[in-house]
Parts: C-alpha cells; sequence; structure tokens
C-alpha cells in the first residue's frame, strides 16, 4: 500500500478504520472459535462410540461451568436455534438450560456483545455489560 496519503489527518481517519477492521474481524473469529470448539466437542462424543451401540440421541445433563471463568457465552445449537447468543457473568445460574455455556475471557465477552453481526445480548440478570463498562445504547 505505498499510495498513502501525506498529511496526518488523513492517515489517521485510514488508521482508525484499519483498527476497526481488525477489531471486527477478531470479534468473528472469537465466535468462530468458541462454535468450533463446540463442533470439535460433540464429534469427539460422537466419534467415541460405534454407531450400532450409540444410543438414542438425548440431551446431556446440564453441566454447571467452572465458576472460575470469568464470563460465560451461551451460543446458537445451529443456524434454525431461536434462542440468541447470551452473554453472563462467570457465576451466573440462569441460563436458558439447554446450552452448555463456555467459558470466555472479559475481552471476548466485550467484543461479542458490540459487535452487531453476533447479535449477542447481555443476561438481563447478572448484567454484564454493567461489569464490562459497555454501553449497548
Amino acid at each position: 500500500m505505498s499510495d498513502l496519503p501525506p498529511d496526518p489527518p488523513r492517515l489517521r481517519a485510514i488508521l482508525t478504520h484499519l483498527e476497526q477492521q481488525i477489531a471486527e474481524t477478531e470479534t468473528v473469529a472469537t465466535y468462530l472459535r468458541l462454535q468450533c470448539a463446540e463442533v470439535h466437542k460433540a464429534l469427539a462424543r460422537a466419534s467415541s462410540v460405534p454407531s450400532r451401540e450409540r444410543p438414542v440421541q438425548r440431551p446431556a445433563p446440564q453441566r454447571q461451568p467452572s465458576s472460575s471463568a470469568e464470563y460465560l457465552m451461551e451460543t446458537k445449537l445451529g443456524p434454525d436455534d431461536s434462542l440468541p447468543v447470551v452473554v453472563h457473568v462467570g457465576g451466573c445460574t440462569i441460563r436458558q438450560g439447554r446450552r452448555t455455556p463456555s467459558a470466555i475471557s472479559a475481552t471476548q465477552a466485550r467484543m461479542v456483545l458490540a459487535d452487531p453481526v453476533i447479535g449477542a445480548e447481555p443476561c438481563p440478570i447478572c448484567r454484564p455489560e454493567t461489569k464490562l463498562g459497555v454501553d449497548l445504547e
């Protein structure tokens, strides 16, 4: 990119735009990595039992995540899942019930809540956006 303008105001504007694009890309990458990890877990569970011996698929009992997690994110079960992605403070016990939340960092929680593509919602009970200092308006 050798055709950059010579003046600082335009260079600052370009830099701001590039940094914003990097942040948005990192948010999507974080979300996709979390989804990928869930698929790997499901694949490992499905692959561990031979197909003839595989039991009828039943919902797994709700596993309580470690309370040491800073924040938790309930992801969608699939593209047709009508429930939103929800972010919780680590110790929150109010969840949708059928989804196992993934532990995420404060930085990841901020990015997921701020990204309109992901459309994550904060838990209305534990209010992670307040603890994170994120203004969602």
